[in-house]
């Protein structure tokens, strides 16, 4: 199992709208995750500063990073970009910035 994290940016106002579209996660989302070896996908909020701390399991990386090339992954991070700061206005998906782990106790 491989562990990623990253950290993502809720526009100002955007944390509670980022919310609401995770509640629920679309369908076709949950599945392409699992098609494409997420074995676990958490996100986490820091109220004060609008920032999301992102946690996945995965099984193979290369094959998590196929999903990108999915049209329902497209639109999902298109439609999660208008709640997110992206790199520029047209982006096609919200920043992330991937975190190094440091250490990790208990296999």
């Amino acid at each position: 199992m491989i562990r990623k994290a990253y950290l993502i940016q809720a526009k100002p106002g955007m944390a509670q709208e980022y919310i609401r579209r995770h509640n629920p996660v679309w369908p076709e989302i949950r599945e392409l995750l699992k098609e494409h070896g997420v074995l676990n996908f958490t996100t986490f909020l820091h109220e004060e500063s609008n920032q999301l701390f992102c946690y996945v399991e995965i099984e193979d990386e290369e094959l998590f990073n196929k999903q990108g090339e999915k049209e329902i992954c497209k639109k999902w991070w298109k439609y999660m970009a208008e709640v997110l700061v992206c790199d520029s206005p047209d982006a096609e998906k919200g920043k992330e910035a991937e975190l190094k782990e440091i250490f990790h106790v208990f296999e």
